[in-house]
């Protein structure tokens, strides 16, 4: 076996600490352009749900399913812009209780902002839901389950909603709402029971 020499060995050593030096500066040169395209990448994925476009391509009745969906979002957590971005200026609105439609969305934005401020606590969900179009003019069904805690109070009801949709510049947006809330059938609780607030019909869902 042919011995190595100290110079050789030296040299080994020299070339492995100069390699792992340039090794730590590449890494360190490297960590913050790494460390920024991380929080770059996490602050994309942290971008709320809302801000994100949907650009995948959908049938009108799908985009009529999606906008039932973003509108009952919006009426849920009070966001009245996207609110209006669904609702036609000219929308009429017919609640389950006896008083006159409301018309245009100025009128309607004023009724559902009272209303709003009484909520907290709001949930509201869907099901059964019909849609028909034909051509321009769509209209849908569906069953909803409403509960929120209203002037201070625990509240429920359900009821169920009819929407005419129109496709105006190539949207979808509701030009008529029809709800109505259906009767209570639950049992008188007892005295010792915490009393339920009487449910308040939510505008226009």
């Amino acid at each position: 076996m042919k011995p190595c020499s100290v110079f050789a060995v030296s040299a080994r050593a020299l070339r492995c600490a100069f390699f792992l030096a340039l090794a730590a500066t590449l890494f360190l040169a490297l960590s913050p352009l790494s460390s920024a395209q991380q929080k770059d990448k996490k602050k994309k994925t942290d971008q709320p749900a809302s801000n994100v476009k949907l650009d995948l391509p959908m049938s009108d009745e799908q985009r009529i399913d999606y906008t039932i969906s973003e509108m009952l979002g919006a009426w849920q957590v009070g966001d009245t812009e996207r609110l209006h971005k669904d609702y036609a200026d000219d929308v009429s609105i017919v609640n389950g209780l006896w008083a006159p439609p409301v018309v245009g969305w100025t009128n309607y934005l004023a009724a559902y902002q009272a209303q709003r401020a009484r909520m907290q606590q709001v949930r509201l969900d869907r099901e059964n839901t019909f849609i028909k179009l034909n051509g321009n003019i769509a209209w849908a069904c569906y069953q909803w389950d409403f509960s929120a805690v209203v002037d201070g109070q625990p509240t429920v009801a359900r009821g169920q909603t009819t929407l005419i949709f129109e496709k105006r510049t190539d949207h979808w947006v509701i030009v008529h709402n029809h709800t109505s809330m259906a009767p209570s059938s639950e049992p008188v609780a007892p005295a010792n029971t915490p009393q339920i607030a009487q449910p308040t019909r939510p505008q226009s869902h």
